[in-house]
């Protein structure tokens, strides 16, 4: 069975040098780039798990590279980066981004989120990538919402597990300790203020009033309630 394979775009020649050797010896397999142009078109002929992505890029913005990844790949997106500001951290965040690790880091820490983002969610999950739920039809296999009309959003792959997580477990509480094991990730602010924004796109992208959500309910001091009829065809 193949390893995972570990996609690193950084323009620094020792930064991907230490992310290649750690990931390495962990058992992952890896691809490296100094450029987006030539990550990018090896996308058309591989397929990763995960991408690790700098900001930082000489030939492109990294946040809208991390937005078109988060859209269009089915990989996992975690942004290493320099930029230690809480508002970059927010702002990859909201793009799609899965998760957000500051340089200087610990090349086992690395490893240690990878592993978090492949970790299988635990329970019952269906075998089927199509839900039917209030009036709207979610693809997994192509990170699509349709609508009654045929009108389709796109959805992250963060934001996909994440709805994926509600529509497996309809109309049960979902705690933030359990979404935080079932979804990988490391416990703390960062990982509340992830759920917090991929929520918000869920709900906006549902049409929910942010006021009064129909879908997806908070329970303050508990968690959250998917309220939708769901059916995986």
């Amino acid at each position: 069975m193949n390893q995972p394979l570990v996609t690193i775009l950084d323009d620094e020649p020792e930064i991907r040098h230490i992310l290649t050797d750690a990931l390495e010896e962990a058992g992952f397999r890896t691809q490296s780039y100094s450029r987006a142009r030539e990550f990018e078109a090896a996308l058309n002929q591989i397929t990763p798990d995960v991408c690790l992505v700098d900001l930082s890029l000489p030939d492109t913005d990294g946040l809208a590279l991390v937005h078109r990844l988060a859209l269009e790949q089915g990989a996992a997106v975690i942004i290493v980066s320099g930029r230690a500001q809480v508002q970059d951290r927010v702002t990859g965040l909201e793009l799609g981004a899965d998760d957000y690790i500051t340089k200087p880091f610990d090349p086992t820490e690395v490893v240690a989120r990878i592993r978090a983002r492949l970790r299988a969610p635990r329970g019952q999950t269906s075998n089927t990538n199509i839900a039917e739920f209030n009036g709207w039809t979610a693809y997994f296999d192509r990170y699509l919402l349709k609508d009654k009309s045929g009108a389709e959003t796109p959805f992250s792959h963060a934001e996909g597990e994440v709805l994926r997580l509600f529509l497996e477990s309809p109309k049960r509480l979902i705690s933030r300790a359990q979404m935080q094991d079932s979804l990988g990730g490391a416990a703390g602010d960062s990982f509340d203020r992830a759920m917090d924004v991929r929520i918000s796109r869920l709900r906006t992208k549902l049409g929910e009033d942010p006021k009064n959500p129909r879908l997806i309910k908070t329970i303050y001091g508990a968690g959250y309630i998917f309220l939708g009829d769901v059916v995986w065809k």
